[in-house]
């Protein structure tokens, strides 16, 4: 049972970000838009179950979680911290848990990569210069797809309804790209 160390605000008003003393997944992000996609995932489904939230986002120590325009904070943050606190920790899981999580971790990235050395150098700089700070204020992105020049990519978490992750991250990815790997690609939000 993962205890909560800490609770964020982020730069969306609309979510708040749980930091844990212990871990949900092994480096593998998991985000949900509706109850429904989350039926399978026993930790989403009960988050979605408090009612009033719209989305879920967790990896490693970190759960943010996005509520409805009209809930209160004051009235959801307690009964969200039920759920949080029942989940249980991967690091509770064996160590062969843990192996297949980094496999199926690893298989992800390699399906995503695939041979195209351009993704590889975009994840790299993604990872070094703009996932920490997505991960600090809650949030996450994913690459989709690279077609034609045009980088397709998912904001999760916090960041997937926030009005600047849609302006000023989007630009200030797609021109750190522009200026360091290819000059032609163009970044799309998903």
């Amino acid at each position: 049972m993962p205890k909560i160390a800490d609770i964020q605000e982020t730069p969306n008003p609309n979510a708040v970000k749980f930091i844990l003393k212990e871990p949900v997944s092994f480096g593998t992000s998991h985000s949900f838009d509706s109850s429904d996609k989350a039926k399978d995932d026993k930790l989403a489904a009960s988050l979605f179950e408090v009612g009033d939230v719209v989305s879920v986002f967790y990896m490693d120590k970190m759960i943010t979680v996005e509520k409805a325009d009209e809930a209160d904070w004051d009235e959801i943050l307690p009964t969200l911290a039920v759920p949080i606190r029942a989940a249980e920790s991967v690091a509770a899981s064996s160590a062969n848990g843990k192996a297949a999580a980094a496999a199926v971790g690893g298989a992800i990235g390699a399906a995503v990569n695939g041979d195209n050395p351009v993704i590889a150098q975009i994840n790299e700089l993604l990872d070094e210069r703009i996932r920490p700070f997505l991960a600090s204020d809650g949030g996450w992105l994913e690459i989709l797809d690279l077609e034609d020049k045009t980088l397709k990519i998912r904001y999760q978490g916090a960041c997937g309804s926030c009005p600047s992750s849609l302006t000023g991250t989007l630009m200030a990815i797609e021109n750190m790209i522009k200026d360091e790997i290819d000059s032609e690609i163009e970044v799309v939000a998903a």
